[in-house]
């Protein structure tokens, strides 16, 4: 009954096309394989594989909203680099929002496939940096950087003002950005320590962002971030 009424609710999204539905694991990856979609949303309770594993089994995972009734596996999908965490029951707001999160890193995730290099370039003074977007050369200003999160080959800088997707990977930042302003919390997330406003559990809250803390980084993260 409850996937029933989210399909009903999936229907009535416009960007969204509902393309199929698997009533179990086997079937959902023999959907994904033939149908190669965008986004799937799993639930995690499932006949034969959970959805965790299903996602873990897959090569080369699409985009991935988890709905599910077990917020204690919110860390673990984090991990696994999910677009959103839903915990059932699920508000018709909250589904949209999710999914319009997927469509906006599916649209900057297009953008930057047209830019087949490097797009970060080493600051020409001190900081800022400047990244390759739409055929020209940004400035972003380290004060300005919330957040940067890995997606497969690219980065996306979330600043105070807009977005970025580039050509580039997560290391390169982090050897780029200074040490003493911020850090790798995750294996896909390097924050701005000044702009983390709470800590909740293995979670940092960046604005109206949850960004996940990988369990073997906690303490060195909050002796970072938690000063005496």
């Amino acid at each position: 009954m409850a996937r029933k009424g989210m399909e009903e609710e999936l229907r009535e999204i416009s960007f969204v096309e509902l393309v199929g539905i698997g009533e179990n694991s086997y079937q959902a990856m023999e959907l994904v394989a033939t149908l190669r979609p965008d986004l799937i949303l799993l639930d995690i309770q499932m006949p034969g594989l959970n959805g965790l594993d299903l996602i873990k089994s897959l090569r080369q995972p699409p985009m991935v909203i988890i709905t599910t009734a077990y917020s204690e596996y919110a860390l673990t999908g984090y991990e696994l680099d999910v677009m959103d965490y839903l915990i059932k029951p699920v508000g018709f707001s909250r589904l949209l929002r999710a999914c319009a999160k997927a469509q906006e890193f599916h649209a900057l995730r297009q953008q930057a496939a047209g830019v087949r290099m490097p797009g970060l370039s080493l600051p020409s003074g001190e900081g800022y940096f400047f990244v390759k977007s739409n055929g020209k050369y940004e400035k972003i200003l380290f004060s300005e950087l919330l957040f940067v999160e890995a997606a497969d080959n690219y980065v996306l800088l979330h600043t105070n003002v807009r977005k970025f997707m580039v050509y580039d990977t997560l290391k390169n930042m982090e050897s780029l950005l200074p040490a003493d302003n911020f850090i790798k919390v995750h294996k896909s997330f390097i924050v701005a320590i000044d702009k983390v406003s709470a800590v909740e559990g293995h979670t940092l809250r960046i604005t109206n962002a949850k960004i996940p803390v990988s369990r073997n980084l906690k303490d060195a993260v909050m002796e970072k971030i938690i000063r005496p």
